[in-house]
């Protein structure tokens, strides 16, 4: 298959309309849809149920659109990854490093300290990140090395060092009954906090259903905590970041939170070979 097939396949399949994806695409619909019926022969599979009416995916073209977005998703990394490499081979060399905006705040400034004093450090270009966005940075390749969060980040399909294990603490307004404790359980930040958790939003831009107030960064949801509309709970680290509005209580039986820098398994650059150094002498 090749990666132009895949494009014109994957617009059909999220536009379910011949028109809309030939629109998008920037093509004509005659020869989009010549080539997605040349595609469906080369598989020998039915990809898109057609009628007078609508499109629909069969469950062949549900398979090859989980399929064919991985493999787009690894071309345009390559992409970038390419460029970056030859930057660095006519004498600009750098690294993006990602991470999560105001988590490991401390560790992140050890950590660019100890590589700048290296001989041969390179400029690092500090790529700061919605929730859960440093993962997919690095995976699309818009990133060459990020710090991880274990168990909220996917570590699959990366090399990784683990830097810091740490408890977690409820984030709660300044005066709230919970904040006399000197630790708490799940359940009772569940039953007795009387303020819901945070929704982030997914992947695709999205918030799940649930009755918390939605939250984009740790800036909104700070003032949504102070003023009484949300709790959070989140690694102990965070403590050294909070306002005089906002108290944090430990959480007992809160999963453990594992920061570990990660990178691609294949990757052949020096500067992330002495950024992980550097990260694991800390």
């Amino acid at each position: 298959m090749e990666t132009r097939e895949l494009r014109y396949f994957v617009a059909v399949a999220e536009e379910l309309h011949f028109g809309r994806a030939a629109q998008r695409l920037g093509i004509a619909q005659p020869p989009l849809s010549r080539a997605i019926g040349l595609l469906e022969r080369r598989l020998g599979a039915v990809l898109l149920e057609r009628s007078s009416r609508a499109v629909s995916l069969t469950e062949a073209g549900s398979v090859l659109l989980r399929e064919a977005r991985v493999a787009l998703e690894a071309v345009e990394a390559a992409e970038r990854r390419t460029r970056r490499a030859a930057l660095a081979a006519t004498g600009r060399p750098g690294v993006i490093l990602a991470s999560k905006a105001g988590a490991s705040g401390e560790l992140l400034a050890k950590l660019l300290d100890a590589y700048a004093a290296e001989p041969d450090a390179v400029t690092v270009d500090l790529l700061l990140c919605g929730i859960g966005e440093q993962e997919r940075m690095l995976r699309e390749g818009r990133a060459d090395v990020a710090l991880l969060h274990r168990p909220f980040d996917s570590t699959a399909g990366f090399d990784t060092e683990e830097l810091r294990a740490e408890s977690q603490v409820v984030i709660l307004p300044a005066g709230h009954p919970l904040t006399t404790r000197v630790q708490v359980r799940m359940a009772e930040v569940i039953e007795l906090a009387e303020l819901p958790l945070p929704r982030w939003p997914g992947p695709d831009g999205t918030y799940p259903d649930g009755p918390g107030p939605r939250a984009r960064d740790h800036a909104q949801l700070y003032q949504l905590i102070a003023l009484g509309r949300a709790c959070w709970i989140a690694p102990e680290s965070c403590r050294s970041q909070l306002r005089e509005d906002l108290a944090a209580v430990p959480v007992l039986d809160a999963p453990t939170v594992t920061t570990v820098i990660a990178w691609p398994p294949h990757s052949r650059s020096r500067a992330v070979a002495g950024l992980v150094r550097a990260a694991t002498r800390l």
